[in-house]
């Protein structure tokens, strides 16, 4: 990795809440809701605690394995052999990952704001805006998107202020119709996508600066925080105004931001919203590369870790076109399918290396 690269505590913790928020604060209420109903807002707390515990596990490392990425300290642990085999499906995964996020953003525009365009003009956009953005650093990354993130936090809670007299309080309940069994289907879904994908700042993270260490692991529990109460947030509100409809509601803020109507004078305020939340899905994507791209390069071992960059995203770009037919396939994949790859992929090898770092601690062999 660049050396020369660094970022504080503060800025990590703004790209970790714009990589967790991003996307996921548009695209998970519906299916949440549709899985999990009025309990949806305690499946996210389940998530979110499970996330918590994933944090934990890759700031552990980072402490044990100062300077260390995801990639250096599994050869340090397991080997260079296992350390292949456990990193193949990771970069593939990684890469699935980042095609989806540019699907969902074509999605998007191509049912709300851009209909007659093409998809592949809008993937394509995306794909090279994200990829520039990757190849400029982590450093030129956590600048802009400190702006990018509060613009984005800015108008999502603007909306939920100004449909505030849409709001039934009354459609929340009953909390548990169908008892627990919906509510842990739900925090299924909602642990894949977006809590599991935290893994990937295990790649991220050794770009901290050492002198602002001590603040690190305060700042991140913070921002994985707001990041659940941002969701719960939305989904109770998604609820409030649409009632058992709210699992229908794709795009949930967009959609709730084309109820607002103020004296006839505010209104017609989704286009604004929607630019934003386009925004927050570009953040996690530019992200996602940066991952990939880092995480290919060292296993690779390439001296030159940004020569993949391009590649990777024209690679992503013909994905996007191939992948899927109709858009309930991408739906099913992303909400049955989804959790299932991430537990093996992303889970799976960071508890493995985070289990064998711990028992080779006890007994007097740790690094």
């Amino acid at each position: 990795m660049d050396k020369q690269e660094t970022v504080d505590s503060w800025q990590m913790a703004t790209l970790f809440l714009a990589f967790m928020t991003g996307s996921a604060i548009v695209n998970i209420p519906a299916p949440l809701t549709a899985a999990a109903g009025n309990g949806a807002w305690l499946s996210l707390i389940i998530a979110n605690g499970a996330g918590m515990l994933l944090l934990a596990c890759i700031l552990y490392l980072r402490r044990r394995y100062p300077g260390m990425t995801m990639i250096d300290y599994s050869r340090k642990v397991l080997g260079n052999g296992m350390t292949v085999l456990l990193a193949f499906p990771f970069v593939l995964t990684v890469i699935l990952m980042f095609s989806y996020i540019v699907l969902d953003i074509g999605g998007f525009f191509a049912s709300s704001l851009l209909i007659q365009t093409p998809s592949y003009a809008v993937h394509s956009l995306i794909i090279l805006t994200a990829a520039l953005t990757a190849r400029a650093g982590i450093e030129a990354m956590a600048r802009m998107f400190i702006l990018l993130l509060y613009s984005m936090y800015f108008f999502i809670f603007l909306v939920l202020m100004l449909v505030q007299p849409y709001f039934h309080p009354e459609y929340l309940l009953p909390a548990f119709p169908q008892g627990m069994k919906p509510v842990i289907h739900g925090a299924y879904i909602a642990f894949g996508f977006p809590y599991a994908e935290l893994i990937l700042f295990a790649m991220v993270l050794p770009f901290v600066r050492k002198s602002d260490d001590n603040r690190l692991g305060k700042y991140m529990f913070s921002a994985l925080l707001v990041n659940g109460l941002s969701l719960i947030l939305v989904v109770i509100c998604s609820i409030m105004v649409k009632g058992p409809l709210a699992s229908e509601l794709k795009f949930s803020v967009f959609q709730l931001a084309r109820l607002i109507t103020v004296q006839d004078v505010i209104e017609r305020v989704e286009s604004i919203v929607g630019i934003s939340l386009i925004v927050g899905s570009y953040m996690k994507a530019t992200i996602t590369l940066f991952v990939v791209n880092l995480a290919l390069s060292q296993l690779l071992k390439l001296q030159d870790n940004r020569i993949l960059m391009f590649p990777l995203a024209l690679v992503s770009l013909l994905l996007t076109l191939v992948m899927f037919d109709y858009e309930a396939e991408f739906t099913e994949k992303v909400t049955a399918v989804w959790p299932l790859i991430t537990a093996v992929a992303f889970v799976f090898p960071i508890l493995l290396i985070t289990l064998v770092t711990v028992i080779k601690g006890k007994g007097g062999n740790g690094p």
